[in-house]
């Protein structure tokens, strides 16, 4: 930060006068001029009623923060390490992981910001704000992805060009990182450089009110929106009528709860983010009261790192069933001559296969007499 004293960044709806001395943001609240020049002496205050829900948005970022950094690193450890959850599928998975630990390594700044208020850089402001965006849409782009992984390995699974697009998983992460690099990177350095902001993640970034940028940001959930929609539709239906489900091998009602919570976790957290985007298109709707939903949804968003873990990786029965059958097999081996013991692996290998791929953790290791379903990536 410079060391030279800070330059107040008024808000594009709410601009200060040039000669108001920077006081504390209670007071400034009380003090700004509305949409239409008169002074906010009295009655309600978005300003000043957002001041007050500073330490709520402390709390509720620290929580994500640590949620999203514990949960993630250790989904990753145990990605790397354990031999048996090792799959095309878990390509994906592993990104996802990537980019929600990405998502909060910069909220520690936005913690910092809204528990003491300070003047920071317009830069440290927009990497934060870019490595938030970036990530999000990363994250939007890979929970499709894994839809489809599923919905392809579930419905599809012998079909021969299928399998072969399958297997470019790692080239299909690439490219969701260098889209979503290139869809929101230029997005951040359109405004000028060398100012101290004191309202940095208070005033919405100035892509918000460009349509074509604000439109586009929406068309990138919509359109991942539905192919998740349409995917988890079709692994419904196949649940419904497979073999395995009418024989009770799976727990099929389970199952689909897992995959509605998906879809709701996924709706819950970026579907507001978006419609606060549309309203900006809207003139009359801008004012303080959208400015307080932008960061209100915009901490919703951030949620979503917290909660991928636990619902695509702890919360699945394979994924702790892989775990401890890799710590097993290396304290004790796994392996079996035994009749008996072949027959228990069959059996376990036809109960698990359809979990496994409705769950996106397919089990790579090859049980006695049991050739691997699924090539490792």
């Amino acid at each position: 930060m410079r060391p030279h004293q800070c330059r107040i960044e008024g808000n594009d709806h709410f601009p200060r006068s040039a000669g108001n001395a920077p006081t504390n943001t209670a007071q400034n609240a009380v003090g700004r001029l509305g949409n239409k020049g008169t002074l906010l002496t009295q009655g309600f205050s978005w300003s000043y009623f957002s001041s007050l829900t500073d330490p709520v948005f402390v709390g509720l970022y620290t929580l994500i923060f640590t949620l999203g950094l514990v949960l993630n690193l250790a989904a990753l450890y145990i990605f790397f390490r354990c031999s048996s959850i090792r799959s095309l599928t878990t390509v994906y998975m592993k990104n996802l992981a990537v980019s929600d630990l990405l998502l909060v390594v910069s909220l520690p700044v936005r913690i910092y910001y809204y528990s003491r208020r300070p003047c920071l850089g317009d830069q440290v402001c927009e990497i934060t704000g870019l490595l938030l965006l970036v990530n999000m849409y990363g994250s939007i782009f890979l929970l499709t992805c894994i839809s489809w992984d599923r919905c392809m390995a579930v419905c599809f699974p012998m079909h021969p060009r299928v399998k072969a697009l399958r297997k470019q998983a790692k080239y299909i992460c690439l490219g969701v990182w260098l889209l979503s690099c290139a869809g929101t990177v230029p997005t951040y350095f359109t405004q000028a450089k060398g100012k101290l902001m004191e309202h940095c993640f208070d005033n919405e970034p100035k892509y918000v009110t460009q349509p074509s940028v604000s439109s586009a940001m929406a068309l990138c959930f919509v359109l991942p929106l539905l192919v998740m929609v349409v995917c988890s539709w079709a692994l419904l239906r196949a649940i419904r009528r497979s073999a395995a489900a009418q024989m009770e091998l799976v727990n099929s009602a389970k199952i689909r709860s897992m995959i509605v919570a998906n879809v709701t976790i996924f709706l819950g957290c970026f579907l507001p983010f978006h419609l606060v985007l549309i309203c900006y298109q809207v003139d009359t709707l801008r004012g303080e009261m959208l400015e307080f939903s932008y960061r209100c949804t915009l901490l919703v968003a951030s949620a979503n790192a917290a909660l991928d873990p636990l619902a695509y990786y702890f919360a699945t029965e394979t994924f702790q069933r892989m775990v401890v059958m890799d710590n097993l097999r290396k304290a004790w081996g796994f392996h079996t001559d035994s009749a008996e013991g072949q027959s228990r692996s069959q059996t376990a290998l036809r109960q698990c296969i359809y979990l496994q791929n409705i769950m996106a953790v397919p089990n790579s290791t090859p049980l006695v007499g049991s050739p691997s379903r699924e090539p490792r990536s």
